[in-house]
């Protein structure tokens, strides 16, 4: 369980984030946190978040950011605001590393999200883009529908797929979190 002050890496996609303030700090109204991006570093994943706002407000260099068909930058001081069900995604264009803070509202599983991906991409569990294989993602994914769902389906598309996926990857031991190889924790504080 992530706590205020801790923090994961994702070596895959170059992410770093800072946990302040988690979902059980504001009683599941938010979560807070800095990112940070490694030169060539990006989000997993274009995705939406049904439920929840997410705001990014650039600290240091500049954050790439698309939103529905809008692209942007972000110079320190400057924020964006993505409304529940707004595609998005974000990446560093730039060769040195960028710092963001994010709040997610309301924080749902956001964290727990997090901490699966992040897991499996530092034991070497993901693709390239830091994407597990597809059973793997159906049964986080299927967990998660209220966190994240895909932009270019229709949700009842996705739904109907994770259904059939899901269980499956269930039967091959697959669960919604992961955890690291020996009990290894993979948060530092």
């Amino acid at each position: 369980m992530i706590r205020a002050g801790d923090s994961v890496v994702n070596p895959v996609t170059g992410e770093r984030l800072v946990f302040h303030r988690t979902s059980r700090d504001t009683g599941g109204e938010y979560c807070l946190f800095e990112t940070f991006v490694e030169p060539g570093g990006f989000v997993a994943q274009a995705h939406v978040h049904p439920f929840q706002t997410e705001t990014f407000r650039a600290v240091e260099g500049t954050l790439s950011l698309k939103a529905g068909r809008t692209k942007s930058e972000l110079a320190p001081g400057q924020s964006a605001r993505i409304e529940p069900g707004t595609p998005h995604k974000f990446w560093n264009a730039t060769d040195d590393t960028i710092r963001f803070v994010c709040e997610v509202r309301p924080a749902l599983q956001f964290e727990s999200l997090i901490e699966t991906m992040f897991a499996l991409a530092a034991d070497g569990k993901t693709n390239r883009k830091g994407m597990p294989n597809p059973l793997r993602l159906a049964v986080i994914a299927n967990h998660h529908f209220d966190e994240v769902r895909l932009p270019a389906l229709p949700h009842w598309l996705q739904k109907a797929g994770l259904a059939m996926g899901a269980p499956v990857g269930r039967l091959l031991g697959y669960t919604p979190a992961y955890a690291p190889a020996m009990g290894e924790v993979a948060l530092a504080a």
